[in-house]
């Protein structure tokens, strides 16, 4: 399917089949974020190799299940030089579809991607130069962008170790549809984004669910007569700086919103849910032996998702307002449900649980990284990708810089950001004299791509509240959600890094610390 538009490139050669050459510059990492900053450098003529540990499109294609879709329109795919233009601009892409756009990108300017090149070691020599160890050969570069994304490991509590010998267990990347589970009820554990879609595919498929919430809020997929995501794009959300919130750091540990793009995109609202037979619960604290314990908190939960939701609402109607904007009103409807109780604890085996997935997010892996630009989570400290260490960089991190940073929609205008700075500091004759001189660095409107920032909103744009961020993502990216728990904030973020912080070495530790992201890639 050919969903965007192309436009002419200058070609790299071929990368070589194994190690031991410098480049000055190394991507690591061919997901969007890689394949992004790889286009970018393509167009200033800077040679480069990308190494990927699997294909182009891995993510996307093994670590996603059969039903998965964005949860931004498609309209939203923005990567540099490959705008989306397929017949639907409104909906929401499969997987199979996603797959298709991310290797249509790639097939579009022939990147010179290296695939089944899995990078073991990252360090910076005395001649100020970054060694790069892999499974194929060793690589030196004067530069490197790591576009590895922050989902890395499954995030499984140890609790998991204790359930009831039979019951299988897995995480959310491996589940695939409900057929592929044992027959019998399920337990899901989590409600970001994955644990919700997941919930609702056992639901539909007629499968008994029983679902451990946490405290991840919602969003309604329409509003008065648009997505919301559309509503917050002409309202600025998208373009807003971290640095322009009050607490970047709390902004990149919120969980995702829940919402959908299943079926055309729908809301997804726990009380519904349970009205229809799932059975909910507060946050899982503990397994002993058969029986799962839960914390006094679904009630509480269910409120501050439906107060996010809502709020979001009234700063659509406070934008509409100011504007004096012709738009019909639409009603607020009431809790659907309410639980009579708390639930504290479930018998698995008397309740028939034959499965547990685990819908409990991602940990950031750096531990092949020794150079010291973490802080003590384990988070590579950076501002707007520039880290501490001359010539390092990292892409396509959750509120990177903007809400869209770890998304199709903005990780383009952060590699044109990041491109400006390798251009800057390239070494001589990297270029084939398409760069210029090393001190002259370009403004964006040299880079010979579309803008990736996707339409601009109107000029004076209130700024609202600050959002919960929260992946995939999902590619996780993942994929994208409107987020925010006040006006006008909207779109699961995934955890963000703490763009506006200057960068600073993380202590002795050379090697990085690991860092659990609650958000998923979905």
């Amino acid at each position: 399917m050919n969903t965007a538009g192309t436009t002419q490139r200058p070609v790299p050669g071929p990368p070589r089949q194994a190690g031991g050459r410098h480049y000055p510059a190394i991507v690591i990492g061919a997901g969007q974020a890689g394949l992004a900053m790889s286009h970018c450098l393509v167009g200033y003529g800077i040679d480069h190799v990308v190494l990927e540990r699997h294909r182009i499109g891995h993510e996307w294609r093994e670590r996603r299940w059969d039903s998965f879709c964005l949860v931004t329109p498609n309209w939203q795919c923005q990567l540099p030089g490959y705008p989306y233009q397929g017949p639907d601009p409104d909906g929401f892409m499969a997987r199979e579809e996603i797959v298709a756009y991310v290797e249509g990108y790639a097939d579009s300017f022939r990147p010179p991607v290296q695939e089944n090149t899995e990078v073991t070691r990252l360090r910076r020599n005395a001649g100020d130069r970054f060694e790069i160890a892999t499974s194929r050969g060793d690589f030196t570069a004067g530069q490197v962008v790591l576009a590895t994304g922050p989902y890395h490991a499954p995030a499984i509590p140890r609790m998991a170790e204790r359930l009831p010998a039979g019951a299988a267990s897995l995480h959310s990347s491996r589940y695939r549809n409900p057929s592929a589970l044992p027959d019998g009820a399920v337990l899901v554990v989590g409600t970001g984004q994955s644990g919700c879609q997941i919930a609702e595919d056992l639901h539909l498929a007629g499968r008994r669910v029983h679902l451990a919430a946490g405290s991840a809020p919602r969003v309604a997929r329409r509003y008065r007569g648009r997505d919301v995501v559309a509503w917050l794009d002409a309202m600025g959300h998208y373009d807003r700086g971290v640095d322009q919130f009050e607490n970047a750091d709390a902004l990149r540990l919120r969980a995702n919103h829940y919402v959908t793009g299943r079926d055309g995109g729908h809301d997804i609202d726990l009380r519904v849910f349970a009205r229809e037979g799932m059975r909910l619960y507060g946050r899982l604290t503990a397994i002993d032996e058969t029986m799962a314990r839960f914390a006094p908190d679904l009630a509480s939960s269910l409120d501050q998702a439906d107060a996010v939701s809502e709020s979001i609402k009234d700063s659509i109607d406070a934008f509409i307002a100011a504007r004096g904007m012709a738009v019909a009103d639409e009603a607020r409807q009431p809790p659907a449900w309410q639980p009579a109780d708390e639930p504290r604890e479930l018998d698995l085996e008397a309740s028939g649980i034959s499965a547990v997935v685990w819908a409990t997010g991602f940990r950031g892996e750096y531990r092949w990284i020794e150079v010291p630009v973490f802080d003590g989570r384990g988070y590579p400290v950076h501002t707007r990708g520039v880290t501490s260490c001359p010539g390092l960089y990292v892409l396509g991190l959750p509120w990177q810089y903007t809400w869209g940073s770890g998304r199709f929609s903005g990780v383009g205008r952060d590699a044109m950001h990041l491109a400006e700075h390798i251009r800057g500091f390239a070494e001589p004759g990297c270029c084939a004299g398409l760069c210029g001189p090393a001190t002259a660095v370009p403004t964006a409107s040299a880079l010979p791509a579309t803008d990736p920032a996707g339409p601009a909103p109107p000029a004076a744009v209130p700024a609202g509240p600050a959002p919960p961020a929260a992946v995939p993502a999902g590619p996780a990216p993942p994929a994208a959600v409107p987020a925010g728990p006040a006006p006008p904030a909207a779109v699961p973020a995934g955890p963000a890094p703490p763009a506006a912080v200057p960068a600073g070495p993380a202590g002795p530790a050379l090697r990085a610390p690991v860092q659990t992201v609650e958000a998923s890639p979905a």
